[in-house]
């Protein structure tokens, strides 16, 4: 049963690719659901089995490879941990694969997007069972390129190009960094299987190796480079540009990447790797400072956008920050309970954002909206229940989780988790503005399209497959953070046992709970103030014609915030464009059209070539000439004998040189007349 949870998504990739075209457009998408809903009703009986019977699976299923001392079978290992993230991936999978049905119904190649969305489903299954280093990295790679593939779906579009490739290389640096902790883990512990390597973390804690006269602790070199390849794909500041890109998929693909599986595999990483990081409490540090400037940073660049889909992608990597950070002050059951609660919420908003794009002639700029609420009600609903829950309203999903972390952040009374607590704080402000001026521009405001555009919107609504998913994902988005609260990161709860690894000295629970009330309260009254000052200066702003003479000093702020802080333009400048540089003058020149070809096949074959010609002057077929050659050989050879045998490789060069370039340009008719 548990190996066909993760083949199922596999197999409906598979016959909905080389069968659909058989099967039809309706059942191949059809045959692909039924799989999905398949591994979920299993994943769901999984999830009881050990979240109440505490039965952790592990299966040794075959042998995969044999090098050395490596040996690396098929390891599928099904904790608490990995039944949490089955539900969530494989129940988002589900609800945008029925949401794709309407969506994507007038594409000509339907059946391609399934098989894509299915494949991507079943590498993050194996990502999340994977029992040793090589099969998570197998799973890993497999998600980055199933977004390569669908961010770049329609291939015909050049942005669409550009940003898949933007992905695919921005999140090879993050590749890269975790390739580098696998290589360190192997070599310190001669082993890539999670049980071993977490094991034997607490015999290498205090072991040191020199690096050019500087002492670098093991642990910190692994939990460092394991913490770049979550950069990379989680999108925390510095690897983030390809978040925002992404968006040129189409809008399910957005909601599965953003909401339950790439950009969630960097943040399981971490949790999966509790022991390692435990244990380095210098990354630790670094983790909380990185995911603080990721929520602050994004919540700023998601004030003024304009595109909707923007908007929501940068509050994914808001929210991502948050994961981060609470995850450096090692509460990683409360960084898994936002992810969890995130995926729902994150989810829905980007479903409701399809939503209005559909329906609104594929329209994404919100400045072109206005005036949906009556024409469009239920989406209207939607996005206010999403949006109060990606704010942390009380009561709904989100605020049960992201309030927490928060709180934890003020516990830990140092100066670094006060100082994330304050950034994370400010960045509820910024949330709830831009969430609320999201609303505003869309449903709120007077409209601002073409009356065609609007002549026959009411019909969207009655969209079956659409509704049903944006239902279920709307109650869940609700209710399932109240529900799941104590399950998750309640005093008592033995849900985890063995699959996180917090030391007692790092659990700041229990402290959290003695805070001042005016420290829990504060992120509320934040949000509300950014909800109350967003609508106001909307308000006056779109009805009074107010103008607010930005000065010089607001007008550079504006482009700042606008154009994402200029991290694309500094990194075109600096690193594109110089890389491109480098490329060309360099490797491709240089060492491609110089060295390589010079002593490589081509320059070889040419050498030999003109050295040929070269000895073809000999042979000019008149006696005489042989006469010289021969004699004047005799005196070359008597020479090498009666001299000195260290240097005969110089005299044979030089004679070498004698008959390549001398006898070429020789007037043969000067010396024998």
């Amino acid at each position: 049963m548990e190996i066909l949870i993760i083949f199922f998504p596999l197999l409906g990739s598979f016959f909905s690719l080389f069968f659909g075209k058989f099967l039809g457009n309706f059942y191949a998408c059809f045959l692909t659901i039924f799989l999905i809903v398949m591994s979920l009703f299993f994943s769901v009986y999984l999830f009881f089995i050990i979240g109440f019977f505490h039965n952790n699976i592990v299966i040794d299923f075959l042998s995969w490879f044999f090098v050395y001392n490596l040996k690396i079978n098929w390891l599928f290992l099904f904790d608490s941990l990995t039944a949490i993230m089955l539900i969530v991936v494989l129940f988002i999978s589900l609800c945008v694969h029925i949401y794709s049905m309407e969506y994507m119904k007038g594409d000509p190649h339907i059946i391609r997007f399934f098989s894509y969305l299915s494949l991507f489903t079943f590498f993050m299954l194996m990502l999340i069972t994977a029992g040793n280093f090589i099969q998570l990295f197998l799973g890993w790679e497999g998600v980055g390129v199933c977004s390569y593939l669908l961010i770049n779906f329609w291939f015909t579009r050049k942005q669409a190009n550009k940003s898949a490739i933007k992905a695919m290389i921005v999140n090879r640096i993050g590749d890269l960094g975790l390739l580098l902790g696998i290589f360190f883990i192997y070599w310190f512990f001669n082993s890539l299987d999670f049980f071993v390597v977490f094991s034997l973390i607490s015999f290498v804690n205090f072991e040191f190796n020199n690096f050019c006269g500087i002492s670098f602790s093991l642990l910190n070199i692994i939990s460092f480079f394991l913490f770049v390849g979550a950069m990379g794909k989680s999108a925390q500041v510095g690897l983030h540009v390809w978040l925002p890109d992404a968006m040129e998929g189409p809008t399910p693909v957005s909601a599965l990447i953003h909401a339950a599986t790439m950009v969630t595999a960097g943040i399981f990483l971490i949790i999966r790797c509790s022991p390692i990081f435990e244990y380095s409490s210098f990354v630790l540090s670094f983790i909380t400072v990185v995911g603080s400037l990721t929520a602050f940073f994004a919540a700023t660049v998601g004030l003024l956008q304009n595109d909707i889909k923007k908007v929501i992608a940068y509050s994914t990597c808001s929210q991502l920050g948050y994961m981060v950070f609470c995850c450096g002050l090692s509460s990683y059951n409360v960084a898994l309970f936002h992810l969890y609660n995130h995926a729902f919420f994150k989810a829905l908003l980007f479903l409701g954002a399809g939503s209005i794009i559909h329906a609104i002639s594929n329209e994404q700029d919100m400045r072109l909206f206005g005036g949906l609420i009556k024409l469009l009600p239920f989406t209207y609903i939607v996005m206010l229940i999403g949006s109060l829950s990606l704010i942390g309203f009380p009561f709904l999903t989100g605020f049960y989780s992201k309030d927490v972390i928060l709180e934890l952040a003020a516990s830990s009374f140092t100066f670094v988790g006060v100082f994330c607590y304050w950034l994370g704080v400010i960045s509820v402000f910024f949330t709830a503005f831009y969430s609320f001026r999201l609303l505003y521009l869309t449903f709120w405001s007077s409209p601002k399209n073409f009356y065609k555009n609007y002549e026959f919107l009411g019909n969207h609504e009655s969209l079956n497959y659409i509704f049903f998913s944006l239902f279920i994902l709307c109650v869940l988005s609700i209710f399932i953070g109240y529900l799941s609260k104590d399950f998750f990161i309640g005093f008592g709860t033995d849900f985890f046992e063995n699959s996180l690894k917090i030391l007692p000295s790092h659990n700041l629970q229990i402290f959290s709970e003695f805070l001042p009330i005016y420290i829990k309260l504060l992120p509320f009254f934040f949000s509300l103030m950014g909800m109350c000052l967003s609508l106001i200066l909307h308000f006056f702003y779109y009805y009074y014609q107010i103008n607010l003479n930005l000065n010089s000093l607001g007008n550079y702020l504006y482009k700042l915030v606008n154009q994402r802080w200029f991290f694309d333009i500094i990194f075109n400048y600096f690193f594109v464009k110089k890389g491109l540089i480098f490329g060309y003058k360099v490797c491709f020149k240089l060492i491609d059209k110089g060295f390589i070809e010079f002593f490589g096949p081509t320059g070889l074959s040419k050498i030999f070539y003109n050295l040929s010609n070269n000895y073809i002057i000999i042979h000019s077929g008149y006696i005489y000439h042989y006469i010289f050659i021969m004699i004047g050989s005799s005196v070359i050879f008597i020479f090498l004998l009666t001299g000195f045998f260290s240097f005969f490789y110089i005299k044979l060069f030089i004679i070498n040189i004698y008959f390549i370039f001398f006898l070429k340009h020789i007037n043969r008719k000067f010396f024998f007349i």
